[in-house]
C-alpha cells in the first residue's frame, strides 16, 4: 500500500490540474457556439472572439463552466470524455474492428516487440564488444552517442523512404526505428553492468586461471543482470515510441500513430487523447511485465529485488 500511494498521489494531482486547464483553454470555443445557438446569455457576457483570456472569461460566464466539460470536439478534452472513449474503444467494439483500440493497439505492439527484440540484441552485443574491445570501446562508443542526437522524426521518414525503395514494407521499417531507440540505453546500461565487478573479484578470478570467456559468465554478465532490466524497461518505452512515430508519416491506417493522426485530421480531439492514453498504459504494461520478470530473475540469483 505504502508503495502505490505515492502513484495514485500524483495521478489525483494530474487529474485535478487536468479538470481544471479544461475549462479556461475550451471557455471560447464553449461561448461562441453558446452564442451561436441562441443560448441565454447574460447582457455583461463579451463575445468569446473578443476576450483573449480564457480564465477571464469563465469568470464573467459561471454558467457555461459545465458546458466546457461536454463539447464534442474540445480543445482540451476532459478526463471523462477520454475515459469514456477508451472505455468505449477498448471494451465497447469487437476487437477485428478499425474502431478497436485492441486493434490498433495489436498493429503497434508486433512491430514493437520485433524492435524491442532487435535492439535489445544489438545492444547486448555491442556492450560485451566495447567491454572486451579496447579498439571498440574508442570508435562504436561515440558514434552510438552520437547516433541518438538525430531528431527521430527526421530520421524515420528516411528510413521509411529508403527500405520502401528497396521493396521492405509492413513491420519490419517500423521495427528498424523502434530498434533504434531501445538499442542505446540497453548499450550503455549493459557497459555499466558489465564493468560494475571491482578489481578486487576480477583479481580473485585470475587467482584461479580464469579466461576472459569464464569471468563474463561467472562475475560479469551476473553483475550486470540489475543494469540490464533497467535498461530494458526503458528500451521497451522507447521501441513503442518509435513505432507510433513511424506510423504518422506513412500514413498508416492502423495503429496507435494512426488513430492519433484520424483525431488530428478530423477534428476529434479526443480520439487522439484516448489512443495516446492507451499507448501510455500499453508502456506501462509493458514495463510491468519486465519488472515481474526481473523480480523473479533476481530472485533465482539469490539477488534481492530493488
Amino acid at each position: 500500500m505504502k508503495s502505490i500511494l505515492p502513484v495514485l498521489t500524483i495521478i489525483a494531482a494530474v487529474l485535478f490540474i487536468w479538470t481544471l486547464a479544461v475549462v479556461p483553454m475550451n471557455m471560447h470555443l464553449t461561448a461562441d457556439q453558446a452564442q451561436r445557438s441562441g443560448a441565454i446569455v447574460t447582457p455583461d457576457t463579451p463575445v468569446a472572439r473578443k476576450e483573449t483570456n480564457g480564465i477571464v472569461l469563465a469568470l464573467k460566464n459561471p454558467h457555461l463552466i459545465a458546458l466546457t466539460y461536454v463539447g464534442k470536439r474540445p480543445n482540451l478534452p476532459s478526463p471523462h470524455q477520454v475515459g469514456l472513449e477508451m472505455f468505449d474503444t477498448i471494451f465497447g467494439k469487437k476487437i477485428t474492428s478499425k474502431r478497436s483500440l485492441v486493434y490498433h493497439g495489436w498493429i503497434t505492439l508486433a512491430p514493437t516487440l520485433l524492435g524491442f527484440a532487435i535492439g535489445t540484441l544489438l545492444g547486448v552485443l555491442l556492450a560485451v564488444g566495447i567491454v572486451f574491445s579496447r579498439v571498440m570501446d574508442k570508435s562504436v562508443m561515440p558514434w552510438a552517442i552520437v547516433s541518438q542526437t538525430i531528431p527521430i522524426l527526421a530520421l524515420a521518414p528516411m528510413i521509411i523512404v529508403v527500405l520502401g525503395a528497396a521493396g521492405i514494407h509492413g513491420v519490419l521499417p517500423k521495427s528498424v526505428i523502434a530498434a533504434y531507440l531501445s538499442f542505446f540505453p540497453v548499450v550503455v546500461g549493459m557497459v555499466k553492468g558489465l564493468r560494475s565487478p571491482d578489481h578486487m573479484q576480477l583479481d580473485l578470478l585470475r587467482t584461479y586461471s580464469t579466461n576472459n570467456v569464464q569471468s563474463f559468465w561467472k562475475l560479469r554478465l551476473p553483475s550486470s543482470t540489475p543494469y540490464l532490466f533497467a535498461s530494458l524497461k526503458i528500451g521497451i518505452s522507447a521501441s513503442l515510441i518509435g513505432t507510433i512515430v513511424a506510423e504518422l508519416p506513412t500514413g498508416a491506417k492502423a495503429g496507435f500513430g494512426a488513430r492519433m493522426l484520424v483525431g488530428d485530421q478530423y477534428g476529434q480531439p479526443i480520439l487522439s487523447w484516448a489512443a495516446l492514453f492507451a499507448a501510455a498504459l500499453t508502456a506501462a504494461a509493458l514495463v510491468g511485465i519486465i519488472s515481474l520478470v526481473e523480480r523473479g530473475a533476481l530472485r533465482k540469483m539469490g539477488m534481492k529485488p530493488a
